[in-house]
This record gives structure tokens, C-alpha cells and sequence, in this order.
């Protein structure tokens, strides 16, 4: 079984790709890369994934957009919910602008045989897709008190928080069940890549330790530019779109929050754990035993 996360460009821009696939019992990581079309993304998808082979995709987008204007049900209760850890979403409608985009991409999956699995029998093989958002995911897979604050600020901030979250994938995700296996080279620290990462299965590298303290006096060390840390953003998150996708599959909702449904709109979360089902006024969730 495979396991596809895209972390989506909602209006233009490169989106991150991750491949992971479930073998005797591990999450192996096959792929990680960024493609700017929508044509070139499903390609990407169509070369993983062939026709009539079972696997997962998980899209950090709407793409189930029931409401003209205003906020999806899933919307709100990310805030409802995750407002806390600073977790909420954005809104979507269909009034804006990229809408049709998000929509028409999940269209497209399921041209793909990929259907929506807000519900889901674990364990059973066949062609799903799923909402997702890392922000909340991050969250409880790595028991924070707040989110890892990537997206913006000043580069050396951002920086640094992309550091820890590389460091939680390695570390953290290894110890879970399903287990991300990476391999030691998968896992070696340098430079953040200029460019995005093409081929080869690997987790974006980023300066070790011993080099943050020159990152933090200038904004313009070499190594630390806007589209390098955009770069390994993108596949980051993609790879937590990937292995949230495992996570839905193998536990559904024994060990996992659903935020609406297919009507309104959804979002798969991992739940914390100990977990006891409950229902949350519209949200069909696991939430700790208080």
C-alpha cells in the first residue's frame, strides 16, 4: 500500500510530493520532489501509483468546497479546536480565488479512482483521498504546546523551526505505529538545498547545529535563502501530508479525528493518545480522556 502527500500550491506555485510505501509492516520512503502544474503533479502521481493500485492521497487543499461564501464546517472547528496552538485553517469558499483550483484537483483524483474516505475500514486496500492539514497533525504526532512556526517570520526564525520540525520526522516518527523507516543517508545533515529536491527518496537536509549561530546574525548567510527554505518547507509538509495518509489507513478512526464530513467538507487529524470516541458538535473525532 502507498501513501501520497501533496502539499498543495492553492493558487500557482510548487507544490510538494511524497511517496511513502508500507512494507513488512514499515513506512519506507520512496519519493520526494515539487512540481509546479497541476498536469506535471498528477503525472508525478500516475508514475507512483498505476492504474488500479491501492493507495492513499492526502491533499493539504480543500477540495471539497460545499459554501458559496463564509467558512467550511472543517474550518471552524480547526479553530474551535486547534485555535489554541495557534492551529487554525484558513478559510475556503467558493467565492475565492482558489477555489476552483483545490476543487477541480480533487476532481481529478477522483477521475483517478481515488475516492473520498472520511470513513475508512482499516487496513482494507483500495484508492483513497483525504484532507489533511500539517499544522494540527504536527501537533499531537509531536505532543507540541504550540505549532512550529515555519511559514513566517524572519528567515532564522523560520529556519530554526523547520530544523526542529526535520528533527521531530527523524526522530519522532520512527517511534509510532506505523514506523517511518529512513535510511542513514536519508537522514545526514548539510546544507539546505538550493533547489528542490528532484530524486532519490531523500529528507531535505538543513544545517546542523553548529551552524545556527551564523544563520541568526545574518539574514543573509549563503545558505539561507527565501526559495531554499520554501523548498524543503514544501516537501516537509508533504511528507507529513504522506504519513498522516498511513496513519488514517492503518488506524481510521480508532486513532485519528475527523473534522466534518463528506458533505460539509473534512479534515483528517491524528488523535493524541490515551483516545475515547467522541462526537463534537459537528466534528466526528477521538479526543483524549480528560
Amino acid at each position: 500500500m502507498k501513501f501520497l502527500g501533496i502539499d498543495l500550491g492553492w493558487s500557482s506555485g510548487a507544490s510538494g510530493l511524497c511517496c511513502l510505501e508500507l512494507t513488512n509492516g514499515q513506512l519506507q520512503l520512496l519519493d520526494l520532489d515539487r512540481r509546479e502544474s497541476i498536469a506535471d503533479i498528477l503525472a508525478w502521481i500516475d508514475t507512483w501509483v498505476q492504474l488500479e493500485e491501492p493507495a492513499i492521497v492526502a491533499v493539504d487543499a480543500p477540495t471539497l468546497i460545499p459554501n458559496a461564501t463564509g467558512m467550511r464546517l472543517p474550518d471552524k472547528l480547526t479553530h474551535k479546536y486547534f485555535g489554541k496552538y495557534h492551529a487554525g485553517c484558513y478559510p475556503a469558499n467558493l467565492s475565492l480565488p482558489f477555489a476552483q483550483r483545490t476543487v477541480d484537483f480533487g476532481l481529478a483524483l477522483e477521475a483517478r479512482g481515488f475516492n473520498h474516505a472520511p470513513e475508512i475500514t482499516p487496513q482494507m486496500p483500495g484508492r483513497y483521498q483525504i484532507e489533511v492539514f500539517p499544522h494540527p497533525a504536527i501537533v499531537h504526532l509531536f505532543q507540541l504546546d504550540r505549532i512550529l512556526k515555519y511559514k513566517k517570520g524572519k528567515l532564522a526564525e523560520r529556519y530554526l523551526e523547520l530544523l526542529k520540525l526535520r528533527r521531530h520526522i527523524v526522530d519522532v516518527l520512527s517511534t509510532l505505529e506505523p514506523a517511518l523507516v529512513l535510511s542513514q543517508e536519508s537522514c545526514q545533515s548539510s546544507e539546505i538545498p538550493p533547489t528542490p529536491l528532484k530524486k532519490g527518496g531523500k529528507i531535505p537536509s538543513i544545517t546542523s547545529h553548529k551552524r545556527i549561530q551564523s544563520v541568526l546574525n545574518s539574514d543573509r548567510h549563503a545558505s539561507l535563502t527565501l526559495a531554499s527554505l520554501k523548498a524543503v518547507e514544501d516537501q516537509l509538509d508533504s511528507l507529513i501530508c504522506a504519513y498522516v495518509a498511513a496513519h488514517w489507513w492503518y488506524w481510521g478512526l480508532e486513532r485519528n479525528w475527523v473534522l466534518g464530513d463528506r458533505t460539509s467538507g473534512y479534515i483528517v487529524v491524528p488523535a493524541p493518545l490515551p483516545v475515547q470516541a467522541a462526537n463534537l458538535d459537528g466534528a466526528r473525532v477521538l479526543r483524549p480522556e480528560n
